[in-house]
């Protein structure tokens, strides 16, 4: 956990933070719960924090009478009249309400937000901005930002002269994240209220830094965020507090890092001529260069004093797992077990039989792999954690429940945790509290992560990257299969797919559900939803397609007809999910149609083709993950994206970027690009709001970098932070004890 060290005695008291003042001291308790209801926002510093998510830059103001279509303008005005009428296409409702400033008239339209007309009374003033339009001959502007002035506001007269509104208009204007109760507008006037009332603050990021890079201090950047006079006002807030923000994260994981680097641990070191020279010896192929240099920093961390922390990032099928059985057999040769956890049965099973296949009859029986998972028998499953908790076995593969009470080891040296966005912190922290002494850890993603990312995300572990595939790799053909813009190409994915059966190969089919109404268990429904909602056209969007409903459709197609189909899908029991992945391992099954569970370690070299239905209701990395389980033999590959979404949508964009690269790190850089960040510190798992607020991982990786750099050399110095009492306060401010400990686990 982050947390400041305990005032002493003698120390002076504590000046409390202005950032920490409640929200309702300032505003009122009313507008306060409003505040906390609608965002969270509890304190000055979660409202300060609340920034616009863009600016409105007004120009200069506009008579009515010389408005032209398709300018943005913005205009001082009185409401003449409103109304609101029922649309008849479509449910729902329209108010218009038309504003004159005695030389025209305009209408303003808002489609479902009849609450407005509460404000929009006859004979109210205000400042109206948005781009004009041309409706049956009448200008208008859809969904227009507006501020109605105070009844004492000089410019809410009529007869004002127009000078204190024309300095107004060359303002920009914030506009803000808002509801339906908290207009953008109220959200400026209370953010105003509370900086009239704001005091000089200190700042965190130490003052030769913000005169190296020029960055405002804390309260001016505050200032200017919120009310700027003009462009490069805001722009420069942004810089500072986008600084601050990186600077404040980044000293928290290198922190994090350095207690990490405190913690004592076992030492494990391979042994000449032991377990891992003679399993290196009878290797059939030759490691990757990058496989080569990711295992010397792995075997440099293992002998070291305290506990490694890795992550090791690499495309698919870049060979992982077998860097991390290596290290499984170096922690072996000092008597040491290793924990490998998957996300999913089928690839735990999968693992095992990886183990056990490089491994070697002699080897197998002398380190006696095993696996734990929730549908053992109990026979099995007993035999299984009493091989582990005496020790008998050195390597134990499985999935969540190897987190059980029930589940104990002798002495457990490593973590491997694969496929890590799959597991919540809580899961992660359980079994690596399972050693008696820290155990290393290492952590695999095919999730290729940018440097700044890796970085942020995280930032105390130690990151390894094998970009390089194992020769032999025949490669993947991507192609979008657009049927909103070509219905009739449907018929030739299962002629292609036919032609490739007849060459002896095999396919996979992959479904986003299993059937109606039902998605794979433990799948990321809630983002696929989310990517699934940016494409849709409209409430006619027809339902996902099936593992059940298009295994029996492709049954009775005569291009199939003939051919052996089986289903897979999470919930399905263990034994029936291992026996069809045997089977079409050994070529038993012509195609198997799946959910994403065989998105990661699915091992086919035979399987050729892959189909993937409704693509664009999966993220980037996914696709990218769902392609790498075709192509892994000396066949070439073909994968057809198969999609509805209509071009130029962001659904449609996700799919066209996938078809368009096999960079896997390229393709993170785009997802993120397309979908943002969420909360750099995870899930939080806590309901909490983003971290994040003003820094980005990719457009800002400089910042990242930089502050990065000077967290380190600040925490070389004065590891403690008994000298940077600010810094160490806005550390406790930024990391509550559900953060610190997300960091501490992570």
């Amino acid at each position: 956990m982050v947390t400041a060290s305990p005032a002493s005695a003698s120390s002076p008291a504590v000046t409390p933070d202005p950032l920490d003042a409640r929200l309702s001291g300032v505003l009122g308790g009313r507008t306060a719960t409003a505040f906390e209801k609608a965002f969270g926002i509890r304190t000055v510093g979660d409202l300060l924090a609340h920034a616009p998510r863009r600016y409105a830059e007004r120009g200069a103001l506009t008579a009515l009478d010389e408005l032209a279509v398709g300018e943005s303008v913005t205009i001082v005005a009185e409401v003449v009249d409103v109304r609101e009428r029922t649309m008849r296409q479509r449910r729902g409702s329209i108010l218009e309400a038309r504003i004159g400033d005695g030389n025209g008239i305009l209408t303003l339209t808002f489609f479902n937000q009849g609450w407005r007309a509460k404000d929009l009374v006859a004979g109210a003033r205000g400042i109206f901005a948005g781009k004009v339009s041309d409706y049956r001959g009448a200008r208008q502007l859809a969904h227009p930002d507006y501020e109605l002035f105070d009844a004492d506001d000089p410019r809410a007269t009529a007869d004002a002269d127009g000078e204190q509104a024309m300095r107004w208009s060359r303002q920009p204007i914030p506009i803000y994240p808002a509801t339906s109760t908290l207009s953008s507008w109220q959200i400026a006037k209370a953010v105003g209220v509370v900086l009239d009332t704001l005091p000089e603050l200190e700042d965190p990021v130490p003052s030769s830094v913000r005169a190296r890079l020029g960055l405002l201090g804390h309260r001016r950047a505050l200032e200017l965020l919120h009310r700027p006079e003009r462009t490069a006002d805001w722009k420069a807030a942004q810089d500072a507090l986008r600084y601050r923000e990186a600077f404040v994260l980044q000293t928290a994981l290198v922190r994090r890092r350095l207690a990490a680097r405190a913690t004592a641990s076992t030492p494990r070191v391979a042994a000449p001529a032991g377990v891992l020279e003679r399993f290196d010896r009878h290797l059939p192929f030759t490691l990757t260069d990058d496989q080569t240099a990711v295992g010397v920093e792995i075997a440099a961390d293992l002998a070291e004093h305290h506990p490694m922390h890795r992550l090791v990032q690499g495309e698919v099928g870049s060979g992982k797992t077998l860097v991390a059985i290596r290290a499984m057999l170096t922690v072996a040769e000092s008597g040491g077990q290793s924990a490998l956890i998957a996300p999913t049965e089928v690839l735990a099973a999968q693992h095992l039989r990886s183990i056990v296949r490089f491994l070697g009859p002699d080897l197998a029986a002398e380190l006696r792999p095993v696996i734990v998972t929730g549908s053992q028998s109990s026979r099995e499953r007993q035999r299984a954690l009493l091989a582990a908790a005496s020790g008998g076995s050195r390597l134990v593969v499985g999935t969540h429940a190897l987190l059980g009470d029930r589940v104990d080891f002798a002495e457990l040296g490593l973590v491997v945790v694969d496929e890590q966005h799959r597991f919540g912190v809580e899961q992660r922290e359980a079994l690596r509290t399972k050693g008696r002494t820290p155990p290393h850890v290492l952590v695999l993603t095919a999730t290729p992560i940018p440097r700044t990312v890796a970085m942020t995300v995280f930032g105390d572990l130690d990151v390894s990257t094998i970009q390089g595939l194992p020769s032999g790799r025949a490669g993947v053909e991507t192609h979008t299969v657009a049927l909103a813009d070509h219905p009739g190409w449907e018929h030739r994915i299962w002629t292609r797919m036919a032609e490739e059966l007849a060459s002896g190969r095999q396919a996979f089919v992959v479904c986003p559900a299993i059937e109606d109404g039902s998605v794979e268990e433990g799948e990321e429904a809630g983002d696929d939803a989310v990517q699934a909602d940016a494409g849709a056209t409209g409430p006619t969007r027809r339902p996902p397609a099936t593992v059940v409903g298009t295994a029996e459709r492709i049954r009775a197609m005569p291009e199939l007809r003939d051919r052996r189909i089986a289903v897979l899908h999470g919930r399905m029991p263990a034994e029936d999910k291992d026996a069809t992945m045997t089977a079409f391992a050994a070529g038993d099954v012509d195609v198997l149609v799946a959910t994403t569970v065989i998105e990661v370690g699915v091992d086919v070299p035979n399987a050729s083709m892959m189909a993937v239905l409704d693509a664009d209701r999966f993220g980037v990395s996914q696709l990218h993950q769902l392609r790498g389980r075709i192509g892994r033999g000396g066949h070439p590959g073909v994968c057809l994206l198969v999609t509805s979404a209509e071009d130029g949508t962001p659904a449609r964009e996700r799919v066209d970027a996938v078809a368009g690269s096999d960079d896997g790190f390229e393709l993170a850089r785009v997802d993120l690009e397309l979908r943002r960040e969420g909360d750099v510190l995870g899930e939080r798992q806590s309901g909490g709001r983003s971290s994040l607020t003003l820094l980005r991982v990719v457009r800002d990786a400089d910042v990242i970098v930089d502050a990065r750099g000077e967290a380190e050399r600040l925490l070389t110095a004065d590891p403690t932070l008994e000298r940077h009492a600010v810094l160490r306060a806005a550390l406790d401010r930024r990391l509550d004890e559900t953060d610190a400990a997300f960091l501490g686990k992570n």
